[in-house]
């Protein structure tokens, strides 16, 4: 697994535009129940599990930024575009592709 990380607690999240996101609500561990390709191109195995920070959009990019953390302490930096041909189905169904847990 690739993401930009780890960073010091407060590296991404000290400049949050939100912290839920749809169903992922800030604090909460999330693990991965339908495997995904973010826009780097790293894959989300299944039961890949992290704790769900917060998030940062980019309307003029439709750049969704997931801010999660592995180890309760540092933080990743997950990158997915909002658009039919990237992520926009993976944002659209977070429901089904990540599970509390």
């Amino acid at each position: 697994m690739a993401m930009y990380g780890p960073c010091p607690a407060g590296h991404w999240t000290r400049s949050l535009v939100r912290a839920d996101f749809g169903p992922l609500k800030a604090g909460a561990r999330y693990r991965v129940a339908r495997a995904f390709r973010d826009f780097d191109g790293d894959m989300h195995e299944i039961d890949e599990a992290w704790i769900f920070l917060g998030s940062n959009f980019l309307p003029y990019e439709d750049g969704l930024s997931l801010f999660v953390s592995l180890d309760g302490e540092q933080e990743w930096h997950i990158r997915l575009c909002w658009r039919p041909q990237d992520q926009g189905d993976i944002i659209d169904g977070l429901g089904d592709y990540l599970l509390p847990g």
